[in-house]
């Protein structure tokens, strides 16, 4: 899959965000007054961020209110409509804190327990695509979750937290690339799949179906070299988690070594989510001998 800016800080910034707020709604800090101001509104902030980016993907940007309204059928739909719910609800329990000194912890927890949720449904517009054998599995989850745990925990200073969220982080980020790279095989699609015509016999490809581009080869087809994939791996696991719980343990008090590693965390899941489209192998691509 093409590795679309838009949906790489959609992910990243918004899963920071809700990861920051499910913190902050559970009272990890309980903060009041203009600390909490700074928090709640850096929250905010990256899981709006997050979610006008991905607005930049649709091919009508007018439209996207439409999102809302296949909340049945659709995770997409269903993450738009968890989002908003979780941010309303967050609201007074924010607005408490910030001006009355008197946070309010039960509608607190459902929208920190909300945020969560949202991040889950995140991950699920992706691992319920079949046509995508590495991402339809159930791998995809525990990466966008513990991704946004550790990054919100890192934000909100539960240092303590943190380091364990980057350890497990770096688990499920290592666990989903061993999955998925035997994923597409697994599927058992190729040419004669694709087409139908396998029953017959071996199917091949003669000619690619037209001599020039498409919307198809843009978006559905992408190709990474190993090599390149493999130094990236290792810069995402380095920068995501081992560095920023390497930091943590040296000086697990330090604020200031905090921020670093959540910079460094960021970096490192930029790193990951560009992988996680580059490498996404779509079996539209049997159809051009890719």
């Amino acid at each position: 899959m093409h590795p679309a800016p838009s949906l790489i800080v959609f992910t990243t910034l918004s899963g920071l965000g809700f990861g920051l707020l499910f913190w902050l709604g559970i009272g990890l800090p309980e903060k009041t007054g203009f600390m909490a101001f700074v928090l709640y509104a850096l929250g905010y902030g990256l899981a709006c961020a997050g979610l006008l980016a991905s607005t930049f993907h649709l091919g009508h940007p007018e439209r996207a209110l439409r999102a809302f309204t296949q909340w049945r059928t659709s995770w997409l739909s269903r993450e738009a409509v968890l989002a908003v719910a979780t941010l309303l609800l967050m609201a007074p329990h924010a607005a408490g804190a910030v001006f009355l000194s008197t946070p309010l912890p039960v509608l607190g927890a459902i929208a920190g327990i909300l945020s969560l949720v949202t991040v889950v449904a995140t991950a699920m517009i992706y691992a319920s695509i079949r046509a995508v054998p590495r991402w339809h599995h159930w791998s995809v989850p525990p990466v966008f979750l513990t991704a946004a745990l550790a990054g919100g925990a890192l934000l909100a200073g539960n240092l303590l937290w943190a380091g364990l969220l980057l350890i497990l982080f770096g688990a499920a980020l290592a666990l989903h690339w061993a999955i998925g790279d035997t994923r597409f095989a697994a599927a058992g699609s190729n040419a004669g799949t694709a087409t139908g015509l396998g029953r017959i016999g071996k199917v091949r490809l003669f000619e690619p179906p037209h001599s020039g581009d498409n919307y198809l080869l843009r978006e559905m087809v992408h190709r990474v070299g190993r090599k390149h994939a493999g130094r990236l791996r290792v810069l995402a696991l380095l920068l995501g988690a081992v560095l920023p719980a390497i930091l943590l343990m040296l000086l697990p008090g330090s604020y200031w070594l905090a921020g670093v590693a959540a910079a460094l965390h960021l970096a490192g899941v930029l790193a990951s989510r560009w992988l996680f489209y580059a490498q996404a192998e779509h079996v539209v691509g049997l159809y051009y001998g890719r």
